[in-house]
Protein backbone atom coordinates (compact mmCIF):
# COMPACT_ATOMS: atom_id res chain seq x y z
CA UNK A 1 0.00 0.00 0.00
CA UNK A 2 1.45 3.35 -1.02
CA UNK A 3 0.45 6.45 0.86
CA UNK A 4 2.09 9.78 0.36
CA UNK A 5 1.25 12.07 3.23
CA UNK A 6 1.52 15.81 3.03
CA UNK A 7 0.64 17.19 6.43
CA UNK A 8 0.90 20.79 7.45
CA UNK A 9 0.33 21.36 11.19
CA UNK A 10 -1.99 24.21 10.29
CA UNK A 11 -2.84 26.18 7.18
CA UNK A 12 -0.39 28.74 8.60
CA UNK A 13 -0.45 31.80 6.37
CA UNK A 14 -3.82 30.93 4.83
CA UNK A 15 -5.65 31.42 8.12
CA UNK A 16 -3.14 33.98 9.37
CA UNK A 17 -4.32 33.90 12.98
CA UNK A 18 -2.89 30.64 14.39
CA UNK A 19 -6.40 29.37 15.08
CA UNK A 20 -6.85 26.47 12.64
CA UNK A 21 -5.31 23.01 12.40
CA UNK A 22 -5.44 21.25 9.05
CA UNK A 23 -3.56 19.32 6.43
CA UNK A 24 -3.89 17.04 3.44
CA UNK A 25 -3.48 13.37 2.64
CA UNK A 26 -2.32 12.65 -0.91
CA UNK A 27 -2.63 9.10 -2.26
CA UNK A 28 -1.27 7.35 -5.31
CA UNK A 29 -4.30 5.21 -6.23
CA UNK A 30 -8.07 5.60 -6.48
CA UNK A 31 -8.53 2.58 -4.20
CA UNK A 32 -6.44 4.14 -1.46
CA UNK A 33 -8.23 7.47 -1.90
CA UNK A 34 -11.55 5.72 -1.30
CA UNK A 35 -10.20 3.98 1.82
CA UNK A 36 -8.89 7.28 3.21
CA UNK A 37 -12.21 8.98 2.42
CA UNK A 38 -14.07 6.20 4.24
CA UNK A 39 -11.84 6.62 7.32
CA UNK A 40 -12.21 10.40 7.29
CA UNK A 41 -15.97 10.03 7.17
CA UNK A 42 -16.11 7.24 9.77
CA UNK A 43 -13.79 8.98 12.25
CA UNK A 44 -15.08 12.49 11.66
CA UNK A 45 -11.57 13.85 11.28
CA UNK A 46 -12.28 16.11 8.33
CA UNK A 47 -12.19 19.87 8.75
CA UNK A 48 -15.16 21.36 10.53
CA UNK A 49 -17.28 23.97 8.75
CA UNK A 50 -16.04 26.57 11.23
CA UNK A 51 -12.38 25.74 10.54
CA UNK A 52 -13.08 26.00 6.81
CA UNK A 53 -14.70 29.38 7.39
CA UNK A 54 -11.66 30.57 9.37
CA UNK A 55 -9.37 29.63 6.47
CA UNK A 56 -11.69 31.34 3.95
CA UNK A 57 -11.74 34.44 6.16
CA UNK A 58 -7.94 34.46 6.25
CA UNK A 59 -7.59 34.04 2.49
CA UNK A 60 -9.42 37.35 2.00
CA UNK A 61 -6.47 39.24 3.49
CA UNK A 62 -3.69 36.84 2.41
CA UNK A 63 -2.14 39.07 -0.25
CA UNK A 64 -1.81 42.19 1.89
CA UNK A 65 -0.64 40.17 4.90
CA UNK A 66 2.04 38.38 2.87
CA UNK A 67 3.36 41.67 1.52
CA UNK A 68 3.72 42.98 5.08
CA UNK A 69 5.19 39.70 6.38
CA UNK A 70 7.79 39.69 3.62
CA UNK A 71 8.69 43.38 3.94
CA UNK A 72 9.07 43.07 7.70
CA UNK A 73 11.06 39.84 7.40
CA UNK A 74 13.42 41.39 4.86
CA UNK A 75 14.04 44.34 7.16
CA UNK A 76 14.63 42.02 10.13
CA UNK A 77 17.03 39.82 8.11
CA UNK A 78 18.98 42.87 6.92
CA UNK A 79 19.19 44.18 10.48
CA UNK A 80 20.35 40.83 11.90
CA UNK A 81 22.97 40.10 9.23
CA UNK A 82 25.01 43.10 10.36
CA UNK A 83 24.55 42.64 14.11
CA UNK A 84 27.73 41.76 16.06
CA UNK A 85 25.87 39.25 18.29
CA UNK A 86 24.60 37.28 15.27
CA UNK A 87 26.67 34.53 13.65
CA UNK A 88 24.55 33.76 10.56
CA UNK A 89 21.13 34.66 9.15
CA UNK A 90 18.97 32.27 7.12
CA UNK A 91 16.42 34.01 4.91
CA UNK A 92 15.99 33.26 1.19
CA UNK A 93 15.47 36.95 0.45
CA UNK A 94 19.13 37.69 1.28
CA UNK A 95 21.52 37.36 -1.64
CA UNK A 96 23.94 35.57 0.70
CA UNK A 97 21.45 32.72 1.27
CA UNK A 98 22.44 29.52 -0.55
CA UNK A 99 18.91 29.11 -1.95
CA UNK A 100 18.40 32.75 -2.98
CA UNK A 101 18.52 32.19 -6.76
CA UNK A 102 16.23 29.16 -6.60
CA UNK A 103 13.79 31.05 -4.37
CA UNK A 104 13.75 33.97 -6.82
CA UNK A 105 12.83 31.61 -9.67
CA UNK A 106 10.26 29.55 -7.78
CA UNK A 107 8.57 32.04 -5.48
CA UNK A 108 6.75 35.35 -5.79
CA UNK A 109 8.09 36.41 -2.39
CA UNK A 110 10.36 35.14 0.36
CA UNK A 111 7.89 34.68 3.20
CA UNK A 112 8.05 35.85 6.79
CA UNK A 113 10.31 33.33 8.56
CA UNK A 114 13.84 34.38 9.48
CA UNK A 115 16.24 32.09 11.31
CA UNK A 116 19.58 33.08 12.76
CA UNK A 117 22.36 31.82 14.98
CA UNK A 118 23.27 33.79 18.07
CA UNK A 119 26.96 33.97 18.96
CA UNK A 120 27.65 32.15 22.19
CA UNK A 121 25.86 29.13 23.56
CA UNK A 122 22.43 28.20 24.78
CA UNK A 123 22.64 30.72 27.62
CA UNK A 124 22.97 33.59 25.10
CA UNK A 125 19.94 32.26 23.22
CA UNK A 126 17.94 31.98 26.46
CA UNK A 127 18.92 35.51 27.50
CA UNK A 128 17.84 36.83 24.10
CA UNK A 129 14.48 35.01 24.24
CA UNK A 130 13.76 36.14 27.83
CA UNK A 131 14.40 39.79 26.89
CA UNK A 132 11.96 39.91 23.96
CA UNK A 133 8.90 42.08 24.57
CA UNK A 134 7.01 42.12 21.25
CA UNK A 135 7.98 38.71 19.84
CA UNK A 136 6.08 36.02 21.76
CA UNK A 137 7.86 32.79 22.64
CA UNK A 138 5.85 30.20 20.68
CA UNK A 139 6.27 27.41 18.10
CA UNK A 140 3.95 28.46 15.29
CA UNK A 141 4.37 30.68 12.25
CA UNK A 142 2.29 32.53 9.71
CA UNK A 143 0.15 34.54 12.10
CA UNK A 144 -0.25 38.28 12.36
CA UNK A 145 1.74 38.35 15.63
CA UNK A 146 5.52 37.99 15.66
CA UNK A 147 6.82 34.85 17.33
CA UNK A 148 10.27 33.58 18.35
CA UNK A 149 11.30 30.04 19.15
CA UNK A 150 14.37 27.96 19.97
CA UNK A 151 13.96 24.89 17.72
CA UNK A 152 16.51 22.75 19.63
CA UNK A 153 14.44 22.90 22.83
CA UNK A 154 10.99 23.50 21.37
CA UNK A 155 9.72 22.39 17.94
CA UNK A 156 12.58 19.95 17.24
CA UNK A 157 13.43 18.86 20.80
CA UNK A 158 12.35 15.26 20.11
CA UNK A 159 14.99 14.87 17.38
CA UNK A 160 18.33 13.39 18.51
CA UNK A 161 20.92 16.16 18.90
CA UNK A 162 23.34 14.72 16.31
CA UNK A 163 20.54 14.54 13.72
CA UNK A 164 19.37 18.09 14.56
CA UNK A 165 22.89 19.40 14.05
CA UNK A 166 23.28 17.54 10.72
CA UNK A 167 20.15 19.33 9.50
CA UNK A 168 21.43 22.73 10.70
CA UNK A 169 19.37 22.98 13.88
CA UNK A 170 22.09 23.98 16.31
CA UNK A 171 21.67 25.05 19.94
CA UNK A 172 22.39 28.63 18.79
CA UNK A 173 19.55 28.72 16.22
CA UNK A 174 16.52 30.97 16.75
CA UNK A 175 13.52 31.02 14.41
CA UNK A 176 11.38 34.13 14.03
CA UNK A 177 7.95 34.26 12.46
CA UNK A 178 7.85 37.93 11.59
CA UNK A 179 4.36 39.35 11.96
CA UNK A 180 2.58 42.51 10.90
CA UNK A 181 3.62 44.88 13.69
CA UNK A 182 5.36 48.17 12.98
CA UNK A 183 8.84 47.32 11.70
CA UNK A 184 10.53 49.98 13.83
CA UNK A 185 9.02 48.36 16.94
CA UNK A 186 10.21 44.91 15.86
CA UNK A 187 13.77 46.08 15.17
CA UNK A 188 13.85 47.94 18.50
CA UNK A 189 12.70 44.78 20.29
CA UNK A 190 15.44 42.71 18.64
CA UNK A 191 18.02 45.40 19.37
CA UNK A 192 17.28 45.55 23.09
CA UNK A 193 17.14 41.74 23.33
CA UNK A 194 20.50 41.31 21.58
CA UNK A 195 22.20 44.07 23.56
CA UNK A 196 25.41 42.96 25.32
CA UNK A 197 25.11 39.29 24.42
Amino acid sequence: MELTSLFTPQPKYLSGHCDVVGGAVVTTTDELSQRVQFLLNAMGTCASPFDCWLVLRGIETLTVRMERHENNAMAVANYLKDHPAVERVFFPGLESHTGHEIAKRQMKGFGGVVSFEVKGGTESVNTFLRRLKIFYLAESLGGVTSLAEHPATMSHASMPKDYREKTGITDRLVRLSVGLENIDDLIEDLEQALERL
